[in-house]
């Protein structure tokens, strides 16, 4: 049994439960996959599998040393690849060319999902601290300024982490204990409760939920 399983989002959608509750699910294209590598305790010093999502990718994405790796496993044309740690010798049928698919998950079950968050660009305080702003009339012009960021005479610098202005998005978010709710075996489609973070089209990680 693989610890998880590499996908695709492909948006939102609702389904109906058997007694009429009306559920908001994310459509996951997840797999097929393919194990490239085992890593053990004793060559690399922890256990974890890692897997590829087999996709059609052009050779020319793929530079010389990764498709020399991946042709150790029979995987040619894997270009989103992810690690998976393992613990207490668990998993150990894992081996590379193994496929993984979606038929690995059922109905019920909890995974947490992991994607990349989409990306806003430059923001201002407002958007990204949720910062209230000030005054709006009476001439203030100090509508969406962010205020002192730091004492002048002493310590006359700015301390790290100051909430300001900045990039916005794409980072790495992980939304745990998501339930799925269906399971398309025939076309790889996960159907897990709520949202999921990335834009549609974007590569998610879907992992076993420790609990």
């Amino acid at each position: 049994m693989s610890p998880g399983i590499l996908g695709k989002k492909i948006g939102m959608t609702q389904v109906f439960r058997a007694d009429g509750q009306v559920v908001p699910v994310t459509v996951l294209k997840a797999g097929p996959c393919v194990v490239v590598q085992r890593k053990t305790p004793a060559v690399d010093g922890y256990d974890a599998v890692q897997l590829g999502l087999m996709e059609y990718v052009k050779k020319s994405r793929i530079n010389k040393p990764e498709t020399g790796h991946l042709k150790k496993s029979s995987a040619e044309g894997v270009k989103f690849l992810r690690e998976f740690r393992l613990g207490d010798g668990s998993n150990g049928d894992l081996k590379p060319g193994d496929r993984v698919l979606a038929d690995e998950f059922k109905p019920n079950e909890k995974v947490d999902v992991i994607g990349i968050s989409k990306g806003r660009g430059f923001a201002g305080v407002v958007k990204r601290h949720h910062f209230r702003g000030s005054d709006a009339t009476h001439g203030s012009m100090f509508h969406r300024a962010p205020g002192s960021i730091g004492a002048s005479s002493f310590p006359s610098r700015v301390f790290p982490g100051m909430r300001m202005g900045g990039r916005m998005g794409t980072d790495r978010v992980t939304v745990r204990n998501l339930e799925i709710v269906q399971v398309d075996v025939e076309d790889n489609v996960i159907l897990v409760k709520g949202a999921v973070p990335g834009p549609n089209g974007g590569y998610v990680i879907l992992r076993r939920s420790k609990q």
